[in-house]
């Protein structure tokens, strides 16, 4: 693939970024703004999958023969590059799982329920996704522990005072995202695991919407968990990783059984194989990890901070558009937000916001987005959802603000 580092963001240099989404050729008036649900394939991502799939497809480990080996060896040479993703060289703290809501239940099964006991706490907050607030909530139920969930103000922004009053020696985790998916609010994530650490709380962070644009990783950002999704950051479906600190891997028991995860069985007793391998039971996802690399590759080659800048840059620019709507309601307006905005029309459902813009090409989100709590917290039943990748461009902007004044005059 071609060197898609870019120091200077231009029409020229997305445009360059844009060819490389054949979904832009195939559909040309299509303005994709539901980033924060699913980005777009790269053409390298499909590219190294269907190599593996057509020509090197081998089930891995255990094979003797070479193309086995061969598979081996990619799978877990892609485990290294994903450390180094993480600012890790330690290739043994990740473990590759299903996604992001994969990774979050696998730490509340293998970590933290064989800890639990009667008076314990677990902590969250208002503005998680369901993926990082259920599996907390059906501990607490079946264990008979207390649920603590930090609230917001009015704005959108945790309230870190809260969080210092909900934490105490008998909080067992906390778990919290890096950005909301719905608001964009991007969380004060060092000083959140800060107030945490200083307690000797384990922390798992929700890095989904941030892995494409900020440095992350259990090391950098000083947490114990971290978790994301390939199909958020231009690659596969079905194929995430959950990265753990050296300090928490060996509390990491396995929780689904099958071959690959084994040391030895016997009838009475089977001993398993250490972290990140023992929760690799059965076949995985060969050339979805296979591809995850590449679409990490893509990433690395465009930059983070090249990503962060002309996403952060369409954030502003849509956020002044927005607010000459008429009638348009931007839900939040927290201290720092990303890629990512939440907004009612007046009188209007926000489904029929979707399916009036999508007669314009544009597809965005329209619902609760996976965060009832955090609506509800508002009182607000659904959005309407915009968000934006390296892709998107002020075209994209312009055509979503004439067809939301032309909603509005639709409806008066």
């Amino acid at each position: 693939m071609e060197n898609l580092v870019f120091l200077k963001l231009n029409k020229n240099s997305i445009k360059k970024v844009r060819s490389h989404f054949p979904i832009f050729e195939a559909h040309p008036n299509l303005v994709y703004l539901d980033n924060a649900a699913t980005t777009q394939r790269a053409k390298s991502v499909v590219a190294a999958q269907s190599q593996f799939d057509l020509y090197e497809n081998a089930n891995i480990h255990r094979g003797i023969y070479d193309l086995s080996n061969q598979a081996t060896q990619k799978f877990e040479n892609t485990r290294t590059k994903i450390a180094q993703f993480l600012s890790s060289n330690n290739a043994n703290t990740v473990a590759f799982t299903q996604g992001t809501t994969a990774s979050i239940n696998i730490v509340a099964q293998s970590f933290l329920a064989p800890k639990l006991k009667f008076g314990d706490n677990i902590v969250t907050t208002i503005m998680e996704h369901h993926a990082n607030f259920i599996p907390w909530q059906m501990l607490a139920q079946k264990y008979q522990i207390e649920l603590r969930i930090v609230p917001m103000d009015k704005n959108g922004d945790l309230d870190l005072i809260q969080l210092k009053s909900l934490i105490d020696r008998k909080t067992q985790l906390l778990a919290v995202s890096h950005i909301s998916n719905t608001l964009g609010t991007i969380h004060p994530i060092d000083e959140i695991i800060g107030i945490a650490k200083s307690s000797e709380i384990p922390v798992l962070v929700d890095a989904a919407q941030s892995a494409c644009h900020f440095e992350i990783g259990v090391d950098p950002l000083n947490c114990d968990f971290l978790t994301f999704s390939g199909h958020k950051m231009f690659g596969p479906f079905g194929v995430g990783i959950l990265q753990v600190s050296e300090k928490y891997v060996e509390d990491m028991i396995p929780y689904n059984f099958g071959g690959g995860i084994i040391e030895n069985v016997q009838i009475k007793k089977t001993n398993f194989r250490n972290f990140p391998h023992n929760l690799d039971a059965g076949t995985p996802n060969v050339s979805g990890v296979i591809g995850l690399a590449a679409a990490l590759k893509f990433i690395s080659e465009i930059g983070k901070s090249n990503m962060e800048s002309h996403i952060n840059k369409l954030t502003l620019l849509a956020l002044d558009q927005l607010s000459q709507v008429s009638g348009i309601e931007i839900i939040g307006n927290p201290k720092k937000r990303i890629g990512i905005i939440s907004f009612n029309l007046k009188n209007i459902h926000p489904h029929d916001v979707a399916s009036f813009l999508n007669k314009d090409g544009i597809a965005l989100r329209a619902g609760t987005h996976c965060t009832q709590p955090l609506l509800s917290a508002m009182g607000l039943h659904a959005t309407a959802r915009v968000s934006f990748s390296i892709y998107n461009n002020e075209e994209d902007i312009n055509t979503l603000i004439v067809s939301l004044k032309e909603l509005m005059k639709f409806w008066s």
